[in-house]
């Protein structure tokens, strides 16, 4: 048998070791029963030789990105996956996976499950959020014996696994596999309802634009956003592939019900329908959307189901400025509608403020004209430490006899008063001078920023953003942007917009205020986000046990979507020592340091 160190170099070839399929290479050596190594080398050439040939002689080679930051490991995969024949791009550094995801486009992504900055869970996250990717097989190679984590991958959106050290044959056989069954299922499957007119849907983009145009031009009509219930609970009852054929089923019925209106798919289970003339009562078109929906039943599999859905409407042309705000209007109805019994809801325009509201709302506009708003801060500490820098920004108003006003105060008043994107517009023009004056000083640092849906989701608003950074010449990964769950819940599409805007840049979202039940939870897998952050509700219950354990459920929950997770409001040792405990990534509250006006805060030497 031969030594350690001949079967390590069979499991981990030298460079040239692909000459070995080489046309002119030497015919392989016979494996005795004492020589390992002979075995694996070949094994590997067995399992180079027996790859079936494709179906068609003309189709391209399969094409593998390989993920992976120990070269020893990578150099092994590529050989074998060149040997066979396949074109392979091995990615040594995760944070240029998606850059080189979107110039290789490989057939199937081949990544280390732990990695350095950014580990498999994650990078497979992003992949899944992308659309053009959303379906690439992901295989990853883990030495982590755990079954619950290797569960977990698969929960997450990979297709499979394979144990360290794999052998040749296995490695050669899942990936031939995977894209083997990816590209036939994408050459049987149907164009996408985008680019397919005979299902008189609208892509995403014609649809908005025509929106804007109808709401520019405030012309007459109604907007109705229409969202498929209980698709979790259909989803465990008939499977993902039975979920998918109700959902082409729903796709092409709302086509047939909006006739000549637009209409198009925004996300799996949510379609904007737009008439471009004014309906006599919008509840009636709603309820007529609704019933037409469930009308006729669908075969999923051996199940046959009727498809509900719930509608929010919203008349036009209203006060809206733009696409972006008429499209959040809209989702406040649908939210309505959720809580409706019948699902059926039309949108309520705010009341008007009252006299001391008004006085506040003055104020707000003459403190955003004469630049009195300010930001305070407030670190955001890795419970396991670390030297990252990042902050939650805090609002600030100094009122006429120049006392600061916090948030809580400002916002709900100014967004009544419609001055809610200027304060955006003006909190994200500091935090990206703050930014850049740090970078001058030679100091990286992360902010949160806070930012209401209802702007991000207007007209401009990511177009914005993203110049200022081009303009400063900053990161974006240097920039979180915050979004409260019960304003996510509302505006789930136009987060799902904005995100898709600005994830190219690095900019990444946080949910804050995250409690876990059955509407928010759905958020993580919905929104493309990076972080959550904990309701206080967890921090400040810490000592009955039902928090406690409801509050583990949570941090688990978003840790499943490879999300980080941060407890807010941590006010006393109690309280950190319990979200310790149950796995938090970060904490933010008094007891760490107080929120102030400047960025000084050591995070190499905290102690929590």
């Amino acid at each position: 048998m031969g030594t350690a160190d001949d079967i390590l170099r069979a499991e981990f070839p030298p460079a040239h070791y692909w000459r070995r399929w080489a046309a002119d290479a030497p015919p392989p050596v016979a494996a005795t029963d004492d020589d390992e190594a002979g075995r694996a080398r070949a094994e590997i050439a067995a399992a180079a030789s027996s790859r079936a040939p494709a179906d068609d002689a003309a189709e391209p080679p399969f094409r593998v990105m390989i993920v992976e930051d120990d070269p020893s490991q990578a150099l092994f995969a590529e050989s074998i996956l060149a040997g066979a024949g396949m074109q392979t791009q091995v990615v040594a550094d995760p944070d240029l996976a998606m850059q080189t995801l979107e110039g290789f486009r490989p057939d199937l992504v081949l990544m280390d499950l732990h990695m350095p900055s950014l580990d498999g869970v994650e990078l497979t996250m992003m992949i899944r959020r992308h659309g053009a990717f959303s379906q690439v097989p992901i295989v990853f190679l883990t030495g982590d014996p755990d079954p619950e984590r290797q569960f977990e991958v698969l929960e997450i959106g990979a297709d499979d696994f394979l144990s360290k050290p794999v052998r040749p044959r296995h490695l050669l056989a899942a990936v031939d596999n995977r894209i083997r069954r990816a590209r036939a299922a994408h050459r049987q499957a149907p164009a996408p309802a985008a680019a397919a007119p005979a299902a008189g849907l609208l892509a995403r983009e014609p649809m908005l634009l025509r929106l804007a145009e109808t709401v520019s031009a405030r012309r007459p009509g109604a907007l109705f956003l229409l969202e498929i219930e209980g698709v979790v609970a259909l989803r465990d009852r008939i499977g993902y592939a039975g979920l998918d054929v109700l959902l082409r089923a729903a796709s092409r019925r709302v086509a047939e019900l909006c006739g000549a209106r637009a209409c198009a798919r925004l996300n799996d289970i949510t379609f904007l329908v737009l008439a471009q003339e004014a309906p006599a009562d919008p509840l009636d078109d709603a309820r007529a959307l609704r019933d037409g929906l469930a009308r006729d039943p669908v075969q999923a599999g051996n199940e046959t189901l009727r498809v509900r859905a719930r509608v929010g409407a919203l008349p036009l042309p209203g006060a809206f400025d733009d696409a972006g705000s008429a499209l959040a209007a809209a989702e406040r109805a649908l939210r309505d509608a959720r809580l409706d019994p019948l699902g059926i809801a039309v949108y309520t325009p705010p009341p008007a403020a009252d006299a001391a509201d008004a006085g506040l709302a003055d104020l707000v506009a003459r403190a955003v004209a004469e630049d009195r708003l300010e930001l305070a801060y407030q670190p955001i500490v890795a419970v396991s430490g670390g030297q990252d820098a990042q902050f939650q920004t805090l609002l600030r108003l100094r009122d006429d006899q120049g006392q600061l006003l916090p948030a809580g105060e400002v916002l709900p008043v100014a967004e009544d008063a419609g001055l809610l994107h200027e304060i955006d517009r003006r909190v994200l023009d500091l935090a990206l001078d703050m930014l850049d004056r740090q970078r001058r000083l030679g100091r990286r640092v992360r902010l949160f920023v806070s930012q209401s849906p209802r702007s991000l989701g207007r007209d401009g608003h990511a177009a914005r953003l993203l110049d200022g950074l081009g303009a400063y010449g900053l990161d974006g990964a240097d920039l979180v942007v915050d979004v409260r769950q019960d304003d996510a819940l509302v505006h789930a599409v136009s987060l799902q917009e904005f995100g898709a805007a600005v994830q190219p840049a690095g900019v990444q979202l946080c949910l804050s205020g995250y409690r876990t039940n059955g509407e928010a939870d759905s958020l993580l897998a919905q929104l493309p986000l990076s972080y959550v952050r904990l309701a206080a509700y967890y921090s400040a219950g810490v000592a009955e046990q039902a928090v406690r354990d409801e509050m583990r459920e949570a941090i688990d929950r978003a840790h499943r979507q490879g999300l980080l997770v941060i407890g807010q409001q941590v006010e006393n040792p109690q309280a950190a020592a319990t979200l310790w405990m149950s796995g938090i990534d970060f904490i933010q509250g008094n007891l760490v340091h107080q929120a102030g006006s400047g960025l000084e805060f050591d995070f190499q030497n905290a102690v929590l």
